[in-house]
């Protein structure tokens, strides 16, 4: 449990680790309880560590109301089977009702325990109070979504009576709980591992489909309701369908009510890295076509689970196997209307032409300019954004009024703007342009007067207002849009503050009158209180650069939901103030600084100056 709060009693759960002849053995993964060598409880003084596990204990013996409140909390923070000894706490009908499962309440830190309250001083040896209070941080629903909050108070109530046990003696135990966990954040990082389950973007056809990312947090061991490893834990939330926030915007190609087969609780690939998955009859509707995109779901979900190794998923029905997909052949529902080579960085020179760093290169090469207007024209630009097929870009002019768009295949004379701001000062008028993976253009109009949100179909025609119902009073500094075009990341501007969220995009009516709107906008990354860039870095997170309130700047990854890992935090570089990162996180992380010009961080290696000159340093999208 986190180290500000020493709980005491003999009804707390035991936190273990043994030391075994080959080094330290995480208890999650033995298949007994160590029967040699020094066994003690040790503190968790490392938030997240998953080498500590703990045990839930019962409740001794004529246990204070305080012990068994501790003992409670503490038992929750276990790996108990359907927590069986911490029902324990409980009166019968509490134990009978409590819902675990229902929700995650994550607080910054342990709960504190107030108490105890009487309410009736006739009755102080019978009934007693305590209320739960703390930070909240987070909330985990019922549904594994991850939802960061800005910090807030938490209060809820324990309450105890007396009770006769099975031995005839009186016992306090628990009778008004309320439903779901309490956690503090080091313990919920201990229990639990973020993973992101896979559907395909609505309203495309399948031979245009595209992969979205649905993160959620599963248990790194066994959970102790559906006793499911983490994979098939990670599988059954994948059938379950995708969280309520992306609902909207993505489809399962899984039939209604496919689910596991009874009884299974573990999946792991064979000796040669094939997964069977063995589903209901409802899976049976599926015909060939979809059975496909379905393993396809399946192994792109279990992608992240670095132990799974899956090169091939079967899926199994009743009466034998439905279909089967390589991890090879899974990449054709992966299309985000890439180009077919790595990536190359683009950026504006010092003169205002735009130039192009082969992908071939890493990010080392020598630039050159691009083909085109954008790379020898009279126009100055001061910012790009370049279609994911690398066929044409969007540039904003050096004055930000202008938005240009032009072929990078064929020589060209520069065309007129596509969009235009009246506001009278540049920093109110045009955003950098970013594009969608089906090759819409996106750009923000920052005109005080008239801020607007715009589209461009296929990065031409007239441009299309998109609606942001929930941005409220705040302006729209920058935006990016994730490669499957279901969401984008705004930095919003209100109240002398620039924060991150991230919104839905949602498509309604025909291909020719069809409308946009970005809708549910969510805070990510809360604890950050000025964000000064943002990039997306694959198809589930966001490499953010800010600073929490009153400290200083630094670069981290976010996931898609919004949450933050304390691991994520990357090397220190000085000044930032654009970053960029490509779909392929292989790929250089790239960043604009004001001291060392254009720089990179290559995976497993440190920051290195790439460019002394240049700006606007973008990867496709």
């Amino acid at each position: 449990m986190d180290t500000d709060r020493r709980r005491g009693g003999r009804g707390r759960a035991v936190r273990l680790s043994a030391l075994l002849g080959c080094g330290v053995v995480l208890l999650a993964g033995c298949g007994a309880m160590p029967v040699t060598g020094d066994v003690k409880a040790v503190d968790a003084s490392q938030p997240g560590d998953a080498q500590v596990q703990v045990y839930a204990v019962p409740p001794r013996e004529g246990a204070a109301p305080i012990e068994v409140v501790d003992g409670f909390l503490e038992s929750m923070t276990s790996d108990d089977p359907d927590f069986r000894t911490t029902r324990k706490y409980l009166t019968a009908e509490a134990a009978r009702t409590w819902q675990p499962g229902e929700g995650t309440t994550v607080l910054a830190q342990a709960p504190n325990r107030n108490g105890p309250t009487i309410h009736d001083k006739q009755r102080r040896t019978t009934g007693t109070t305590y209320t739960l209070t703390g930070e909240q941080v987070a909330a985990v629903d019922a549904q594994s979504s991850y939802r960061p909050l800005a910090p807030s108070e938490y209060s809820q109530m324990l309450h105890l009576v007396r009770q006769k046990g099975s031995d005839g003696k009186q016992e306090w135990r628990i009778d008004i709980v309320p439903d779901g966990l309490v956690l503090g954040q080091s313990d919920f990082k201990r229990l639990y591992r973020s993973v992101n389950k896979y559907y395909f973007a609505a309203g495309r056809t399948d031979d245009e489909s595209a992969l979205v990312a649905d993160p959620v947090y599963v248990r790194n061991r066994t959970d102790p309701v559906t006793r499911m490893d983490t994979a098939t834990q990670t599988v059954r939330t994948l059938l379950e369908g995708p969280s309520n926030w992306l609902r909207p915007v993505v489809d399962s190609r899984f039939p209604a009510g496919t689910a596991l087969k009874s009884g299974v609780t573990s999946l792991a690939p064979d000796d040669e890295n094939v997964l069977k998955v063995p589903l209901n009859k409802k899976a049976e509707k599926a015909g060939q076509g979809a059975c496909r995109m379905m393993a396809a779901q399946v192994l792109f979900t279990l992608r992240d689970l670095t132990s799974a190794r899956v090169g091939q998923v079967e899926l199994q029905g009743e009466h034998g196997p439905l279909c089967s997909l390589g991890s090879d052949e899974a990449e054709e529902f992966a299309s985000d209307d890439g180009s077919d080579g790595p990536d190359s960085q683009y950026f504006v020179d010092d003169e205002g032409h735009v130039q192009r760093i082969p992908g071939s290169s890493n990010g080392s090469g020598d630039p050159e300019p691009v083909t085109g207007p954008l790379g020898s024209g009279t126009v100055a630009m001061s910012a790009v954004g370049v279609a994911r097929d690398e066929q044409q870009a969007a540039a904003v002019s050096a004055d930000q009024q202008h938005l240009y768009v032009s072929s990078l295949t064929e020589e060209s004379e520069l065309s007129a703007p596509v969009v235009s701001s009246r506001a009278k000062e540049p920093a109110d008028r045009l955003s950098a342009p970013s594009w969608d993976g089906g090759g819409d253009l996106w750009v923000a109009d920052r005109d005080p007067s008239e801020p607007r949100l715009l589209r461009l179909v296929d990065g031409a025609g007239e441009p299309q207002e998109v609606s942001v119902p929930g941005l409220s009073g705040g302006r729209i500094e920058a935006l990016r849009m994730s490669a499957d075009g279901a969401r984008i990341a705004l930095r919003v501007s209100e109240d002398g503050h620039t924060t991150l969220h991230i919104g839905r995009v949602e498509r309604h009516g025909s291909e020719e009158a069809e409308t946009v709107s970005v809708e549910d906008l969510r805070r990510a990354a809360p604890q950050l209180a000025d964000v000064t860039a943002v990039s997306w870095s694959g198809r589930s997170r966001l490499v953010v650069v800010g600073k929490e309130e009153g400290g200083v700047q630094q670069v981290r990854y976010v996931q898609a939901d919004g949450s933050t890992a304390s691991s994520g935090v990357l090397p220190g570089v000085n000044q930032v103030t654009a970053v960029a990162a490509a779909d392929d996180e292989q790929l250089p992380l790239m960043a604009d600084t004001e001291s060392d010009g254009i720089v990179k961080l290559s995976p497993g290696d440190n920051w290195q100056t790439v460019l002394k000159k240049g700006s606007s340093l973008v990867y496709p999208g």
